[in-house]
């Protein structure tokens, strides 16, 4: 498992108002979401010298995940309350957001093409959230429908705790396709104020120790097409997962709860079977664990590419939509197709699918959701010899949850395998949920480097079961 190294920083701070005693935390090179470098066991690989096994067990599951707030603006009367500079609000069985009349053009070079091209716009702007825990992060994901010749641009403006602001931070430039004409979908680097900065998809504050944090923030959507039509970009869902999770190298050991002794049937495929395929896109399916877990959980819910939407793949490919989802998830900038809410973004691009990204606090919150029928993805970063049965270590991997056991292991769905029928494996519960919420691990070399902290991507159609609602908004989600 290779892979080049990535600019991607994630700072993982310590919860202010949460947990009693603080800790010191520091920024680094956050892992790049595909196959990695291999980050197994090297001679003297251990828990590290010093590891504060003792203060992470003060820190409960109930502080990390009072620590996280999704907010997110998807009904008629969300829409409603923000302010609109030429955009216009659609009602029905899914309200969202579109172009009513230009408020102005801007021209726009494309750094990845080189085009220069002239683009009307209209904006929406959220009302303020204001934090119920101030935060040393955050992530936004949207979900849209851009036709060619549309794109969308969405930011992120903040109050710090001092009471001043944050510049407006571009959270990316999306557009669900690339046709001729289209701008490249991208993040944007160099965005920094000297006290927070963003790193691909990530917002985060740059002195991680310090009592500085993230108080409100505002979301912004600019809808942009082209000149003298009647095109329009569809702005369904717009929202943001902040959080100020605990450091902690351990976290505290879960009971079982309702959601064990069930497996959810999502189909299982493997990215390894890729290797090679569609250079262009991130060196090929050897880097594609993030769109190909996106695919397993998108036909579980029925939805899947047209045979036009195909047709660009070489037939003698197995498994044509996975090289479809790594080719429509790709970040041109980021160069890889790990973008978190650009994933999300793409799982909406499906009939009547939502997508968010969100941080859970522990595996029962996991088993609430398979308790109702509702798969995750999950990101983690592990030495091998923290995960048996994986056969590989990495700095950051995506893979399904599709399960647990009766005795609570995890079941996953993990595409880095080398065949389909490889894919579903049975995971320890102690290790996975260590390696998928902690937020400081040592790698390879004994380095103190950042966990992912719980993060994942949840898809989900339109129209849920009112049990399915329930649990989604236990968490936020509406």
């Amino acid at each position: 498992m290779t892979s080049r190294p990535t600019p991607r920083r994630t700072v993982l701070a310590v919860a202010i108002g949460v947990v009693a005693a603080t800790a010191s935390s520091t920024a680094h090179a956050a892992p790049r979401r595909g196959p990695q470098p291999p980050d197994g066991p090297a001679a003297g690989d251990g828990p590290g010298p010093g590891a504060p096994e003792a203060a992470d067990a003060a820190v409960t599951d109930a502080a990390a995940r009072a620590a996280v707030d999704y907010h997110g603006w998807t009904s008629y009367g969300d829409w409603r309350c923000g302010a609109a500079e030429g955009t216009r609000v659609e009602s029905g069985d899914r309200p969202g957001v579109v172009i009513d009349h230009p408020v102005g053009t801007t021209l726009y070079t494309d750094p990845h093409t080189g085009a220069r091209a002239t683009w009307e716009y209209a904006t929406w702007t959220s009302p303020q959230r204001t934090l119920p825990v101030p935060a040393g992060e955050a992530v936004v994901s949207w979900n849209a429908h851009t036709p060619p010749g549309t794109w969308l641009q969405i930011e992120l403006h903040g109050t710090y705790t001092d009471g001043t602001s944050t510049p407006w931070y571009v959270m990316g430039r999306w557009t669900s396709g690339d046709a001729a004409g289209d701008i490249r979908r991208t993040s944007v680097d160099d965005q920094r104020d000297g006290r927070s900065s963003v790193s691909t998809d990530t917002f985060a504050m740059d002195a991680a120790a310090g009592p500085l944090r993230l108080a409100s923030y505002e979301l912004k959507a600019t809808l942009y097409r082209k000149p003298g039509t009647r095109l329009t970009p569809t702005v369904w869902r717009l929202g943001a997962m902040a959080s100020d999770l605990p450091d902690r190298f351990t976290v505290p050991a879960s009971t079982p709860g309702p959601g064990s002794a069930r497996e959810l049937k999502a189909p299982r495929y493997s990215q390894e079977i890729h290797k090679g395929q569609y250079p262009e896109y991130d060196n090929g399916g050897e880097a594609w664990c993030s769109p190909t877990s996106s695919q397993m959980i998108i036909e579980y819910w029925g939805r899947r590419p047209t045979a036009a939407d195909l047709a660009w793949v070489n037939p003698a490919y197995a498994d044509p939509q996975i090289c479809h989802a790594a080719r429509y998830t790709y970040d041109y900038q980021y160069q890889g197709c790990g973008n978190w809410p650009f994933n999300a973004a793409y799982a909406a691009t499906y009939r009547d699918m939502q997508g968010v990204v969100t941080r859970l606090g522990s595996l029962n919150d996991a088993e609430k959701l398979i308790g109702v029928g509702i798969p995750l993805i999950t990101s983690q970063s592990f030495l091998a010899a923290e995960l048996d049965g994986a056969g590989y270590g990495t700095a950051g991997h995506l893979m399904t949850v599709v399960g647990f056991t009766a005795k609570g292991d995890v079941i996953a769905n993990d595409p880095a395998s080398p065949t389909n029928a490889a894919v579903r494996h049975v995971y320890k519960r102690r290790q996975f949920e260590n390696i998928w919420l902690r937020t400081k691990r040592y790698n390879a070399s004994n380095k103190v480097v950042s966990g992912t902290g719980g993060i994942c991507y949840l898809y989900f159609p339109v129209e849920v079961t009112e049990e399915q609602r329930r649990v989604l908004r236990s968490f936020g989600i509406r």
